[in-house]
């Protein structure tokens, strides 16, 4: 078993609140759920967000287009990733054929990527332009800008459970990396400043307040950026209790944290080795990247339901990354792989 599996499978339950078991025997009986990684990084060959981070130079490598192209400089490779939003227009978004192909894979719940950590807002959030629905977007003035609005209403039509992820670190925001203090590592470069920081701690919740408030029934809140832990102090008890006063019975994921609102674990890209003894999602791509990239290949159904399969018999949930591709379809070749899924479950 993975050591940060081993890390995190413990969690404290002295803060947990009485109905959560309920919870959360409701949600291991879901047992398989999609999670769509999606934004204007979609138009790129590398992975998400990682590659603006100068110290994670693994995320950056000769066989990306989109870092040789800039002659390997950092400063213009990230200038250019925060203009994608220029040009990030996905006319083709359909929700509700999206959900659709999520249902006849025998998926019960969707993780949707509302910010990863390049800070860009898949939805109308009042705390920044840089968002599908800002004006620099192409998109801002279709009827369907708010992607994450027409996403969670098209996933309840279909049956669907609604999960929430969000990034807690925001390399966009300055109030977490100051671009003056030329920021190198993934962690905040603004905790010597209380007042900054507080302002990032204040930026957060107000984000968090939006989603759990103007989205409909919120199911469970995805927590991602486990270093955003201990110094990096946004005050957890005080926003999961008011996610959980907006949204009744919330389920919290505050990944690869083990603190008291972990409530439940999510190796990432392999299966456990055996049964975890707290709640568990399995989150696996499809394709090698979370994130679409043109010419990738996704694996085969069988091995996804075999997947599938054991989590569940072990006691855990299954969550598959799906990549939307710019433009705004899901790639045929994993809407074929979805649809065997569903012909291989229903055997």
């Amino acid at each position: 078993m993975r050591e940060d599996v081993v890390a995190h499978s413990q969690v404290s339950a002295s803060a947990k609140p009485d109905w959560l078991e309920e919870r959360l025997a409701w949600f291991r009986s879901l047992q398989f759920g999609v999670i769509l990684h999606w934004g204007p990084y979609s138009q790129w060959d590398c992975c998400e967000s990682w590659p603006l981070v100068p110290d994670d130079d693994w995320a950056r490598n000769d066989g990306l287009k989109c870092w040789t192209e800039r002659d390997k400089d950092i400063v213009r490779f990230q200038r250019d990733y925060w203009d994608l939003a220029k040009t990030f227009n996905p006319t083709e978004f359909d929700p509700d054929a999206w959900a659709a192909n999520f249902v006849e894979a025998g998926a019960r719940y969707v993780c949707f990527t509302t910010k990863h950590h390049d800070g860009f807002c898949m939805w109308d959030t009042a705390t920044t332009d840089y968002k599908i629905t800002g004006e620099v977007c192409p998109f801002h003035g279709d009827p369907r800008a708010d992607v994450t609005k027409e996403l969670f209403d098209a996933c309840r039509r279909a049956g669907l459970a609604v999960s929430a992820y969000f990034s807690k670190a925001d390399w966009h925001c300055p109030y977490y990396w100051d671009p003056a203090k030329n920021p190198r590592k993934r962690g905040a470069n603004t905790l010597d400043d209380p007042e900054t920081w507080e302002k990032f701690v204040q930026y957060t919740h107000a984000q968090i307040r939006e989603l759990m408030s103007n989205y409909g029934k919120i199911d469970m809140l995805w927590l991602d950026a486990g270093w955003v832990a201990g110094d990096e102090d946004i005050r957890m008890a005080k926003m999961v209790a008011m996610a959980r006063e907006l949204q009744p019975g919330l389920i919290v994921a505050n990944r690869a944290v083990g603190d008291d609102f972990e409530d439940f674990v999510t190796p990432e890209r392999e299966l456990p080795v055996e049964a975890l003894p707290s709640t568990w999602e399995a989150c696996l791509p499809l394709c090698p990247d979370w994130k679409y990239v043109e010419g990738q290949v996704p694996r085969t159904a069988a091995e996804i339901v075999r997947e599938i399969d054991w989590s569940n018999a072990n006691g855990g949930n299954f969550l598959l990354g799906i990549a939307p591709m710019p433009n705004g379809q899901l790639p045929p070749a994993q809407v074929e792989v979805l649809k065997q899924m569903g012909q291989l479950r229903r055997q």
